[in-house]
């Protein structure tokens, strides 16, 4: 999924910022394109970089890309023209473009979770106390922080499950999971990484290049 707007990239297409000579979205890329268990990558762009992402496929190589098609006016109308693109599918893999710092440990957990009820989420539990506030700013209440984790991707799910979610949620959602709970399916949590960071703002990008750095370093041969 990388077909979002970047209103907060001050002007900058963040899925094609150079993070260590690589637009940022080749990272989640070269994961799964190396994945043994993604047999097809459908890439989501905005539909002006449609051209530069078919370029980056070419360029690197890609050989479990099928498709790079235009995203829709919101995020869960993007993922369902994705999951048009596919076919043949038991399994469906969502994640974040922008999040470069997937691994390949946290995909086979997460593939290990969704087979216990058919739909599985990425999170952290939540290190900060969090306050409910009201429109004015009145703290409301305080949630008990450990039941409390911070939702990430990849999710993964059966591929029947998310498409009766795409099909029958008509309510604007942030996530996918979010669908497939309103419709009463279960949905379990999977650890995520604290370094999974999703880039959102400028700063955002020379953490994930520090991060990624760092890991090129330790091995070589993921750069």
């Amino acid at each position: 999924m990388a077909a979002g707007s970047s209103t907060r990239m001050g002007g900058i297409d963040k899925i094609f910022a150079p993070v260590l000579g690589l637009p940022l979205v080749a990272y989640s890329l070269d994961q799964l394109d190396r994945c043994p268990s993604v047999d097809q990558i459908a890439l989501v762009l905005d539909a002006r970089s449609l051209e530069q992402g078919a370029e980056l496929v070419s360029e690197r190589g890609y050989r479990k890309v099928v498709q790079v098609c235009p995203g829709g006016e919101r995020r869960q109308d993007s993922v369902f023209n994705g999951l048009e693109a596919l076919a043949g599918c038991g399994w469906i893999i969502v994640h974040d473009g922008a999040r470069p710092c997937l691994d390949d440990k946290m995909l086979r957990r997460g593939l290990a979770t969704a087979q216990e009820c058919g739909a599985a989420v990425a999170g952290v539990p939540c290190k900060d106390t969090i306050k409910v506030v009201s429109t004015d700013m009145a703290v409301q209440n305080t949630p008990d922080r450990d039941t409390l984790w911070l939702t990430q991707t990849p999710q993964v799910f059966r591929y029947p499950i998310l498409m009766d979610a795409h099909r029958n949620c008509a309510s604007d959602v942030t996530d996918d999971a979010m669908m497939v709970e309103s419709l009463g399916y279960p949905v379990k949590m999977f650890l995520g990484a604290y370094d999974n960071l999703k880039v959102t703002t400028p700063d955002d990008l020379a953490i994930a290049e520090a991060l990624l750095r760092g890991r090129v370093s330790a091995n070589p041969q993921t750069g």
